[in-house]
């Protein structure tokens, strides 16, 4: 009995897997039939999947116009984020617990990015160029911005939902107030905190390649611009393919360490 309960996880993760891959071989194999196969679409204007993998096999490891520049662009983008993702999860965090413990910052700020929330990324760009020029530091504020508002929102979110009696235990116990927020609130708001975290993420990497699309930094984002002036559609479409993958696998890590601090604090059954 112990030994199929602990095999549970492993089928399910096969299972799992084993859809996903079917999944893309039936979209790769209609992919093939509609361009390829009955050639619906010229080459020119929708590729198929052998034009897509040649284009990545220049970018990433082969020799061609695009020799090396696809990995390079991973790394640029992956910088990129990474730095306006740890800054805008920084200063988001400080943001949104000082929203939770005073009530006039809560009312005047919280409202304030609650409606910056709703206004795509894109449209940051336009003011981050013509405030900080055409350059690196525009693509980093829009990143910053974009981690910075849910993050704030999350943390101050979270630490408000934590039940009163918690708050008044830990008084009760003796809890200075620095106390009470280091090792009550914060800790049992953090699975709640970990989920804007990856909203978070999401969001910085989607204004990433939207900043870059429209600056001249390399990256994901200008290489798909340079696929749009050049009519090379085939190497948009692998730009995009990367574009989903590496937020995807982020996404993943994330969403892993969610659950399992989900599990520990009992919020969520192992499968």
């Amino acid at each position: 009995m112990t030994t199929a309960t602990s095999l549970t996880p492993r089928r399910t993760w096969s299972r799992t897997l084993l859809w996903q891959f079917l999944g893309l071989l039936l979209i790769v194999g209609v992919w093939w039939l509609v361009t390829d196969g009955l050639k619906i679409w010229p080459k020119y204007v929708f590729p198929g999947p052998k034009a897509v993998w040649t284009e990545f096999s220049y970018g990433l490891w082969g020799s061609g116009p695009q020799d090396g520049k696809l990995l390079s662009s991973v790394g640029n983008s992956l910088r990129r984020v990474a730095l306006g993702y740890l800054f805008g999860v920084g200063i988001g965090g400080l943001v949104g617990l000082f929203m939770s413990l005073w009530r006039p910052l809560r009312d005047t700020v919280g409202s304030y990015l609650q409606g910056l929330q709703s206004v795509p990324s894109i449209a940051f760009v336009p003011f981050a160029i013509l405030f900080l020029g055409l350059n690196e530091k525009a693509v980093m504020f829009v990143v910053v911005l974009e981690a910075f508002i849910p993050v704030a929102l999350a943390v101050s979110g979270a630490v408000l939902n934590v039940p009163p009696a918690w708050r008044t235990a830990g008084r009760t116990l003796g809890a200075s107030n620095a106390a009470l927020v280091m090792r009550v609130l914060l800790p049992a708001a953090l699975p709640n905190i970990v989920t804007g975290l990856r909203t978070a993420w999401s969001f910085a990497w989607r204004a990433l390649i939207g900043a870059e699309l429209l600056t001249s930094n390399p990256g994901l984002g200008r290489l798909l611009e340079v696929g749009r002036n050049t009519s090379n559609v085939a190497l948009v479409i692998a730009t995009i393919i990367i574009v989903g993958v590496v937020g995807g696998l982020f996404d993943l890590i994330i969403r892993a360490w969610e659950g399992h601090i989900r599990r520990d604090y009992g919020l969520e059954v192992a499968a």
